[in-house]
């Protein structure tokens, strides 16, 4: 095998709402979910959509090791980005660690997870669970993990979230789901930390067309990933969070477009998998 500084695989790719179905099978309907490793098998985990269930059935199914640790970043608490924590089989293992990373205190951030699993809305709750849980807030600050750096920064989105530039031994990812451009600020801010990326993971859940109508719901378009992908000169740019309505043909089809405009890009699928 060739080493890696960083291993990506994609588990959900899609926006809002799961998207089970036939025209969806190419790229995936889980809801948001990406797996960062390190070369030394170190899991992080970025943002907990339905995704993030196959995610822990693969751990389980690989791993031995009674003391697994995972560290798991959300981008914000919107459902479709938490939505999965409560059938990620590593938390129902009392041998396991899972930490939890937000932009909240950590009591805010155990009870945003809480409530989620609270009567009505599913049988057993989170203080079930028997896996070590922690939970940690996180600012502006940059977080070390061995060689790995975890670079967070504010994005423009409903209630707020974070994106992530992930960078080990010169490797760098970014991870910039669920934000909105037009605010210059953070738009400036995004620039500066997609800078110089290997991949670029970027929300490009609107086509030009739908922005016009949904202009203030939180999301993007592939016209501005394309931007973003030139200005901050990245290597390759990946559009992700798709729209629900946006099925495998569709994709094909607006892959085949936006390579024109900036070729070294794809649409995020379920299982795609990069070593950097």
């Amino acid at each position: 095998m060739d080493p890696f500084r960083l291993k990506l695989r994609f588990w959900g790719v899609r926006g809002s709402v799961p998207t089970p179905g036939r025209d969806y099978l190419v790229h995936g309907g889980n809801t948001p979910c990406v797996e960062v490793r390190l070369p030394n098998n170190d899991l992080f985990i970025f943002d907990a959509g339905t995704g993030i269930r196959n995610l822990g059935l693969s751990v389980a199914e690989q791993a031995n090791d009674p003391g697994l640790s995972v560290k798991v970043f959300l981008t914000h608490f919107h459902w479709d980005h938490i939505q999965g924590i409560p059938f990620f089989s590593p938390l129902y293992n009392e041998n396991n660690q899972v930490s939890f990373h937000a932009f909240r205190p950590p009591e805010g951030l155990e009870a945003i997870l809480k409530f989620q699993m609270m009567p009505p809305y599913f049988p057993v709750p989170l203080e079930a669970l028997t896996a070590r849980m922690e939970f940690v807030e996180i600012g502006g600050e940059c977080l070390k993990y061995g060689s790995l750096a975890v670079h967070p920064f504010p994005l423009n989105h409903p209630q707020g979230a974070n994106g992530y530039r992930l960078e080990s031994q010169g490797a760098v990812i970014v991870y910039a789901t669920d934000l909105e451009h037009g605010h210059s600020k953070l738009d400036t801010v995004l620039r500066d930390h997609a800078q110089g990326a290997d991949i670029l993971i970027f929300d490009a859940h609107y086509t030009p067309e739908e922005y016009v109508r949904n202009r203030g719901w939180g999301h993007s378009t592939w016209q501005e990933a394309v931007r973003v992908a030139r200005d901050a000169k990245v290597e390759q740019l990946v559009l992700f969070h798709h729209a629900p309505a946006h099925d495998d043909q569709f994709l094909s089809e607006l892959i085949g477009q936006v390579t024109s405009s900036f070729e070294n890009t794809l649409a995020a699928r379920e299982g795609w998998v990069a070593t950097i």
